[in-house]
């Protein structure tokens, strides 16, 4: 991506997110629509800009700082509480949205490895997505966000032993085991950290002038990321505990301050980048795939929602509104059906069909979740109403 490209690729974003927030929207579908208008796919009016090493650099970061901002959210003390919620509700979301992705497979490849792929592809949500909506409909402080975030942690972990397991066709009881109980050690000393380091650690960086201050925040965060990567987890991860330590620092509020404009210019470029992998052009061939996995995705994440909700103390309403956060799917959808092109377990028509498939399916759910969690409280008083209620 040369400067001249770059220069375009922002005043794109700044337009088309612009309109969105004047319909009262997410900015994310306009950066995804950003991504799709400039990328190299079809439609082809303006094919300005390609993938590469450059692109996906910008793209982790964003990623990083959104889960950082998360984790800044969350003291120990609320991680606590929802950890409660992480055994229900992500052995419900495994159970539930696994096993429907599992038939969207079936039906589409049938008994095969690409048919574990897809079912992968359609149980993980996404992250960035998530994150970037709670923020965007000021949902952070919600009490069922805590479930949201107990489930989307339990994915996380989850992920980087599923992401092996596309990787090379298969793997050992042992070796998932293995990458599973390293997630766990890693989460678990984060929160051991956060809870004897926190204090210390803010006061040291209370102490530094401005610049050191910013790099050693940026380097802390950056690190934590390094080493869940280096644990072969996410990235998503490392910055997710990072922020948690740094919750109860007594500097978060300056960390807000300082880094809110990193994260939104980053988070920008996320989501463009993202879009760059989408082709429209091969709705035909996948269109069907695509709308009942979205079938799949709207009633397992919405009634994962509901009922770890009930399981876990919360009302049904809420139970809706946590589910509509996981609609959306994105990075590790595309990260996988990436994988999948690498992997000669497939052939190449399931390799290029599953490329296609969750291009495709990204922008769906991402567009059709956001519009569900914006109006998960609407629907919920539909669904539930008060007379239910009492």
């Amino acid at each position: 991506m040369t400067l001249a490209e770059l220069a375009v690729t922002i005043a794109v974003l700044g337009v088309l997110g612009l309109a969105a927030s004047r319909f009262g929207l997410s900015a994310i579908p306009a950066y995804l629509f950003a991504g799709i208008l400039l990328g190299p796919n079809e439609p082809t009016l303006i094919s300005l800009v390609q993938p590469t090493e450059v692109t996906a650099f910008v793209a982790e970061i964003g990623l990083i700082f959104l889960l950082f901002f998360l984790g800044l959210e969350f003291s120990v003390e609320r991680l606590v509480r929802s950890g409660r919620h992480v055994g229900l509700g992500g052995a419900a979301d495994v159970a539930i949205n696994a096993g429907l992705g599992l038939l969207v497979g079936l039906a589409a490849f049938g008994p095969s490895f690409a048919a574990l792929v897809v079912a992968a592809c359609v149980y993980v949500s996404s992250s960035a997505i998530a994150v970037k909506a709670l923020i965007d409909f000021r949902r952070l402080a919600d009490d069922e966000t805590d479930l949201v975030l107990a489930i989307l942690l339990f994915e996380d972990i989850a992920i980087a032993a599923v992401l092996g397991f596309v990787a090379t066709g298969g793997g050992t009881v042992g070796t998932t085991s293995w990458v599973a109980t390293k997630a766990l050690l890693f989460v678990a000393a984060s929160l051991a950290a956060s809870r004897w380091l926190g204090g210390p650690i803010g006061r040291l960086l209370g102490r530094l002038e401005l610049e050191f201050f910013l790099l050693a925040v940026f380097g802390f965060v950056i690190g934590m990321s390094a080493i869940a990567k280096e644990l072969e987890m996410s990235e998503a991860v490392g910055a997710l505990m990072a922020g948690v330590i740094l919750s109860d620092s007594g500097v978060r509020s300056e960390i807000e301050q300082r880094f809110f404009s990193v994260r939104d210019v980053f988070a920008a470029l996320f989501f463009f980048t993202f879009a760059l992998t989408i082709d429209l052009g091969r709705i035909p061939d996948v269109g069907w795939i695509v709308l009942l996995a979205l079938v799949a995705t709207v009633v397992g994440k919405v009634g994962v929602g509901v009922i770890a909700g009930r399981l876990g103390g919360f009302t049904a309403r809420q139970g809706i509104n946590a589910g509509a956060a996981l609609v959306a799917h994105g990075e590790f959808t595309i990260i996988l059906a990436q994988l999948a092109a690498g992997n000669a377990a497939l052939s190449l028509a399931q390799r290029d069909e599953i490329v296609a498939f969750a291009g495709i399916y990204v922008l769906a759910s991402a567009t059709i979740g956001l519009l569900v969690m914006k109006e998960s409280k609407r629907l919920g008083r539909i669904l539930r109403p008060a007379s239910v209620l009492e």
